[in-house]
C-alpha cells in the first residue's frame, strides 16, 4: 500500500486532471501485484524542429513513470504531423509535407534522451500502422465516431457556429490520436490541457475495440517567459532545448518568483516547501543550475552561472547607463561655485528620476538609492560635486544614471 501511495504522490504531482483516478489506482495496484509495468504513452507532432520547455512538461511526466518502472512509449506523431492539430485554431492549419515531418522528427528523438533512459523509452511512429492503412480500413475506423461527438470539441464547434471552415482532414486528426492507443494497446496516455477531447477519443475507441480504456492524465500548459501566454516559439516567451547554456540561464533568471515555483513543480522533482523557505533569488539559480545541466551538462551550467553573475554585476555600474545628465552651477545651493557645489540628495534625485520630490524622499528612505555604489538613506544629505565630476546613480531597481557638474 505504502508502495502504491508513492507512486501515486509522484504521478499526481502537478497534474491538472486525471480521468479516472479511481481506474489509476486500480491499474496501479494490479501493475504491483502482478509486477507487469504500465505502458504509458505520450504523443508529440513534430511540426517543428526544436522541443522547448513547455514540452518538457510530459516528458518530465513520462520520466516519473520510467522512475517508477514503468514502460514509456514515446510516439512521434509524422503521420498525424502532416494533418495538423486543430487544438486551438481558428482556421484549417497549413498541412505539413512528410519531409518536413521527417526532418523535425531527427531532433526529436536527440532532444528527449537528454531527460529520459534510452534504454528504457520506446520510441514509435504512428506512420506505422496509419500508413499501411487501406480506404477501406480509414472508413471503418471513420464508422467510429460521430460527426455530432466531433462538434462537441470546443474549437470546432465555435469555427462550426462562426461559419469558419472545418475541413474533413481535421475530423481525421482526434480519430487518429485515438487510434494511436488501440494500435499500442496503451494503459495511460499523457497530454496538455488542450488535448483533452483527443485523449478520451483514445479511452471511446478503445471500449469500441475490445480494450481496457486507457486513463487519461492531463498536465497544465507551461506558460513561457512573459508569465501570461502558453509557451511559445511564435510568442517569442520560450526557453529551447537547444538555447545555449548562458541564453538559457539567463531566461529562467529573467521569470518573476511566482513563475518559478510553477517551473519547479512541473519541471523538477524539488521539494516545494524548501524552494519557498529559500531566498528567491538563490532559488532561482537553482533552478536554472538545474535546467543547464540537465540538458546541457553540469560543467556548462558552472559555466553559465558564472557568465550571469558576471553580467549581473556588470549591470551594476552598465557601460550605457539609462540617463545621462549635466548640473550647472545654477543647479546647485552655492551659486557662485567655481571648483565645487553641493544638492540635497532628494533634489538629485528628483531632477534626475523626472519625479516630484516627495516620491524622491520616499524613494531614497525605502532604500533605493545609490551614489557611486553606496546606500544612501538620507534625503537631506548633500551631495558634493567638483567641476567636472561624474557621480554614478542606482534609482530603484533597474535605472542607472551619470551625472556630470560642469561649468
Amino acid at each position: 500500500m505504502k508502495e502504491l501511495e508513492r507512486q501515486l504522490g509522484l504521478i499526481l504531482r502537478g497534474a491538472a486532471e486525471v480521468i479516472q483516478q479511481s481506474e489509476l489506482e486500480s491499474k496501479l495496484a494490479r501493475s504491483l501485484k502482478e509486477k507487469r509495468p504500465l505502458r504509458v504513452k505520450a504523443g508529440f507532432d513534430p511540426t517543428a524542429p526544436d522541443l522547448h520547455l513547455g514540452h518538457t512538461v510530459l516528458i518530465h511526466k513520462l520520466k516519473h513513470f520510467q522512475e517508477l518502472g514503468h514502460q514509456v512509449i514515446f510516439l512521434i506523431g509524422d503521420f498525424t504531423g502532416m494533418i495538423g492539430d486543430p487544438t486551438g485554431v481558428s482556421e484549417t492549419r497549413v498541412a505539413l509535407t512528410k519531409q518536413q515531418v521527417l526532418e523535425n522528427a531527427k531532433t526529436y528523438e536527440r532532444q528527449i534522451f537528454k531527460m529520459l533512459d534510452p534504454q528504457h523509452t520506446t520510441v514509435v511512429f504512428n506512420s506505422q500502422w496509419m500508413s499501411p492503412m487501406t480506404a477501406e480500413d480509414l472508413i471503418q475506423l471513420s464508422a467510429h465516431y460521430r460527426v455530432a461527438r466531433m462538434l462537441e470539441r470546443e474549437d470546432f464547434h465555435t469555427r462550426y457556429h462562426e461559419q469558419k471552415p472545418i475541413s474533413i482532414h481535421e475530423f481525421l486528426y482526434p480519430l487518429i490520436q485515438g487510434y494511436d492507443s488501440v494500435a499500442l494497446k496503451a494503459d495511460m496516455e499523457l497530454g496538455g490541457t488542450d488535448q483533452k477531447f483527443n485523449l478520451l477519443v483514445g479511452r471511446d475507441l478503445q471500449r469500441d475495440y475490445g480494450q481496457e480504456p486507457q486513463v487519461v492524465l492531463t498536465m497544465p500548459l507551461l506558460e513561457g517567459t512573459d508569465g501570461v501566454r502558453k509557451m511559445s516559439k511564435s510568442f517569442g516567451n520560450s526557453i529551447a532545448l537547444e538555447d545555449r547554456p548562458s541564453d538559457m540561464f539567463g531566461k529562467v533568471m529573467s521569470i518573476s518568483d511566482t513563475l518559478m515555483l510553477r517551473y519547479y513543480e512541473l519541471l523538477t522533482t524539488e521539494n516545494l516547501e524548501s524552494i519557498k523557505a529559500s531566498h528567491p533569488m538563490q532559488a532561482k539559480q537553482k533552478l536554472a543550475e538545474l535546467l543547464v545541466a540537465r540538458y546541457h551538462g553540469s560543467e556548462a551550467s558552472r559555466q553559465a552561472k558564472a557568465d550571469f553573475q558576471q553580467k549581473f554585476q556588470e549591470r551594476e555600474f552598465p557601460s550605457e547607463p539609462d540617463i545621462h545628465m549635466t548640473l550647472t552651477v545654477d543647479d546647485m545651493l552655492e551659486k557662485d561655485a567655481r571648483s565645487s557645489s553641493s544638492l540635497q540628495l532628494v533634489a538629485l534625485i528628483a531632477k534626475t528620476n523626472e519625479s516630484s520630490k516627495s516620491e524622491a524622499r520616499r524613494l531614497i528612505i525605502q532604500g533605493g538609492i545609490e551614489v557611486d555604489g553606496k546606500k544612501e538613506a538620507d534625503p537631506d544629505k548633500l551631495i558634493t560635486f567638483t567641476l567636472g565630476q561624474q557621480r554614478r546613480l542606482k534609482i530603484g531597481r533597474r535605472k542607472f544614471a551619470v551625472v556630470e557638474f560642469r561649468p
